[in-house]
């Protein structure tokens, strides 16, 4: 077993310095003159995404949001808060309880470009001005939309949909708005609807909270939960599509839909300026003293 993660590990920094490799010119390799002309026009984050690509990407996804070996680094909000100087720690002597190797020898220019790229994964929401109006869209939220029916922020809402209070902070503008006025595309497995068909005839529509082989714990469109043991179900089925309406483009105007993802992102950066206070470290508030 630890032969085989050395040889995982063996293999990212082969990884890492073949991608080092394509970001630096050939004449930088051989220490020629030119190189420094060619530089001033690469962009550091386009640096930065390549090598994240090539390198991180093997273990945390290509968003950055988690893969086969490696945690998602770029929603989960303890990473996030995570300083500048932290992060960077991180990326030179890596986290070897948890198999993550440093990459001090790549030098700090790069990881600086790394870091740079992973900062943009965990706040492609505030690269862009934002339309719409908050307080307008707190009113659709609870009112008109109907979104507090089945989603929870800061703790006020429903249990049915995911709580919201940090998602504004995760996904861009475009995916706010499209996983409004298109629930259905790209869903997630633990949202779709089940739909459980008893012996005798009795239906249950909802969402599946935990499963087994023997047993299915499901979650009613009204909030309800079912405990159904498969050997009592005639019929059970997964369909391709979330409990949640489909109809928003039509239901809301264009600046009513800005209004909600406008909403949505204020509360995720309120909801994470508060985190950020709350999980100051007691070193930190001394040096501020």
């Amino acid at each position: 077993m630890q032969a085989s993660h050395r040889f995982f590990c063996a293999a990212i920094l082969t990884a890492v310095f073949a991608a080092c490799a394509l970001l630096v010119p050939a004449e930088a390799q051989k220490g020629h003159p030119a190189a420094r002309k060619n530089q001033p026009g690469r962009s550091a984050v386009a640096d930065g995404r390549k090598l994240f690509d090539s390198v991180c990407a093997t273990c945390h996804g290509l968003d950055g949001r988690g893969g086969e070996r490696g945690p998602n680094i770029a929603t989960r909000p303890e990473v996030q808060r995570l300083s500048d100087e932290e992060t960077l720690r991180i990326l030179q002597a890596g986290i070897p309880a948890t198999g993550m190797p440093g990459f001090d020898a790549l030098g700090a220019p790069m990881l600086q470009a790394v870091m740079g790229y992973l900062r943009t994964l965990q706040s492609v929401s505030h690269a862009v001005p934002i339309p719409g109006n908050p307080q307008r869209g707190k009113l659709l939220f609870v009112g008109k939309a109907g979104c507090a029916n089945c989603h929870m922020i800061n703790g006020a809402g429903g249990f049915l949909g995911a709580d919201l209070s940090s998602y504004g902070s995760n996904v861009s503008l475009e995916e706010i708005r499209s996983a409004i006025t298109d629930p259905h595309k790209d869903l997630d497995p633990r949202s779709r609807t089940v739909l459980a068909t008893t012996r005798e005839g009795r239906q249950f529509t909802g969402i599946a909270r935990n499963e087994d082989n023997f047993s299915l714990q499901l979650q009613s469109l009204d909030g309800t939960f079912q405990l159904l043991a498969k050997s009592d179900l005639e019929h059970l089925e997964y369909q391709p599509k979330s409990p949640m309406p489909s109809d928003y483009g039509t239901v809301l105007s264009a600046s009513e839909l800005d209004d909600l993802v406008s909403y949505l992102v204020s509360v995720a950066r309120t909801t994470k300026q508060a985190q950020a206070s709350e999980t100051k470290s007691p070193r930190k508030e001394e040096e501020d003293d």
